[in-house]
């Protein structure tokens, strides 16, 4: 893993694409996990404010998503136990109007399957979104479709949301998710966090 790491925090496979885009930024892998983690967190790909200060969900989302979690910062930033393994590991950039550019897919092929290989105690894995949920599920439906239908994807995966401020209709929109899925999410993490034995 340590080899994994090493690379993928060298990797600039994106670098003319990046420079290309309305942020002309650099490529910089956000690298948060490491073996013996227990609770994964599959998440999109970083923002802006992330990319800038090198811890994910280092944001309003991230506030959201610990709160959704039953967590705080220094259990939620505890490598040890949590892993945070997005579809892409660097900022995308902007596009010309401003809006958030997909995850490069080439991220995922090139370095999913290395780092999952080195993740072997994961108990509960979180999918945010729907790039998260597609990789993992092969998840036919759009977000609110497999967010809503959680219960039948095992104790083991629970689907989310992204947490973004954009997402606040969504969640006045769709109530159960707080009454329902929120209370079973936060019982599951705690027992993750604190088990290393069984599984969620």
């Amino acid at each position: 893993m340590d080899d994994v790491i090493k690379d993928l925090k060298g990797c600039r496979l994106c670098a003319d694409r990046f420079a290309a885009t309305a942020t002309q930024h650099s490529p910089n892998p956000i690298v948060w996990f490491q073996p013996g983690a227990r609770l994964l967190i599959a998440s999109q790909a970083p923002g802006m404010r992330v990319h800038q200060a090198n811890t994910p969900f280092w944001d309003q989302s991230g506030k959201r998503l610990r709160d959704w979690l039953g967590l705080d910062e220094t259990a939620f930033y505890d490598r040890s136990r949590v892993a945070i393994v997005p579809m892409a590991f660097c900022f995308p950039g902007y596009n010309a109007a401003g809006s958030d550019l997909p995850p490069p897919p080439i991220c995922a092929r090139t370095w999913r399957g290395r780092v999952m290989a080195g993740l072997k105690d994961i108990k509960l894995t979180i999918l945010i979104g729907g790039y998260a949920q597609k990789y993992h599920l092969e998840a036919p439906g759009n977000v609110t479709e497999t967010v809503a239908s959680w219960r039948d994807h095992g104790p083991g995966v629970i689907p989310l949301p992204h947490p973004s401020w954009r997402n606040t209709a969504w969640l006045k929109k769709n109530s159960w998710f707080e009454r329902d899925l929120l209370p079973v999410l936060r019982a599951r993490v705690k027992k993750v966090m604190n088990d290393t034995d069984n599984a969620a």
